[in-house]
């Protein structure tokens, strides 16, 4: 089962030393998921060659516009390109009427339709529920309201032992009973034990998207044992008050909510603009939770592996 993220961008506030705002793609058995659209989005898919029409969902953490200015462009583009399936846009309220208002003024009539699903930033909702992934989202602590989002694999069927399957000459029909987990009886009456002739399917896995926020406990428990922690680490800690004047985490408190999580990995982004070289923040969350990595543009990053 693929569960992987792709970096596109994760400057904060604004783009600089090649780093571009959030923007995030995660591939789910081949599904693509956008989560937050910054400025340039557009230019980095085509530069990490990331299919556009194949992102179905986009999910908007909060309308800072280092989270969604690239959004409208995005939409455009997918209407200029004769886009006609659904778009499902999950994010606060009001960004739709940012999107209808920017749209009513360029006289632009969408060849395709969005469907808009408003976020609630003070409680933790099951967003979407499809058969690849349950989405919840995280409420925030950010200094407008700002939630995070959970993806949650679903288990998967059974897998076939093939040489097995095709030694016993098992009819095609039978196929889809022993992924559930049923038993196989053959025509001369001998009965197979499913586990002979399947095997589990890979235990499913967790990612958190924790946007802007300062440190906070009151989301740790629904992150609780992540196998992997996307979480903003703008500032060194040296920069607490920075931090906590602006409500942003450092890379010392992004370690430490990953080690009081349990979480397996961690991904640090949202770097300020003031760093140049990336590698004290690296260090300083690594010295508390040793299996950290830097959130960097054009990686995958599969979900649940060690760094270190």
């Amino acid at each position: 089962m693929k569960f992987e993220v792709t970096i596109l961008g994760s400057s904060s506030a604004t783009p600089v030393y090649n780093r571009n705002p959030t923007a995030q793609v995660l591939n789910i058995n081949e599904r693509l998921y956008l989560i937050d659209c910054g400025e340039g989005t557009q230019l980095q898919m085509i530069r990490f060659d990331v299919k556009v029409s194949r992102i179905d969902h986009i999910f908007i953490s909060h309308l800072h516009g280092d989270h969604y200015f690239g959004l409208v462009g995005l939409l455009s583009s997918l209407h200029l390109n004769g886009r006609t399936k659904p778009i499902k846009i999950f994010g606060p309220a009001p960004l739709k009427e940012i999107i209808d208002v920017q749209f009513k003024h360029s006289e632009t009539n969408l060849h395709y339709p969005i469907e808009f699903y408003p976020t609630n930033p003070d409680v933790s909702e099951v967003i979407l529920d499809n058969q690849d992934v349950v989405v919840e989202t995280i409420p925030l602590d950010h200094r407008i309201a700002c939630t995070g989002f959970l993806f949650k694999q679903k288990k998967r069927l059974r897998k076939l032992i093939k040489e097995k399957v095709l030694a016993l000459d098992i009819p095609l029909e039978n196929y889809a009973l022993l992924k559930k987990g049923a038993p196989y009886t053959a025509p001369d009456g001998t009965v197979y034990k499913n586990t002979d002739l399947t095997v589990d399917s890979d235990r499913p896995k967790c990612y958190a998207f924790c946007s802007d926020t300062i440190y906070n406990e009151q989301y740790f428990e629904q992150i609780s044992h992540v196998d992997m922690l996307y979480h903003e680490a703008t500032f060194l800690h040296n920069l607490l008050d920075r931090a906590n004047k602006t409500h942003h985490t450092t890379a010392w408190q992004a370690a430490q909510v990953a080690s009081q999580t349990q979480a397996k990995s961690l991904l640090i982004g949202h770097f300020s603009a003031r760093y140049k070289s990336l590698n004290e923040l690296l260090d300083e969350a690594r010295n508390v939770f040793p299996n950290t990595e830097l959130a960097l543009e054009g990686y995958t990053y599969e979900v649940g592996i060690d760094f270190v």
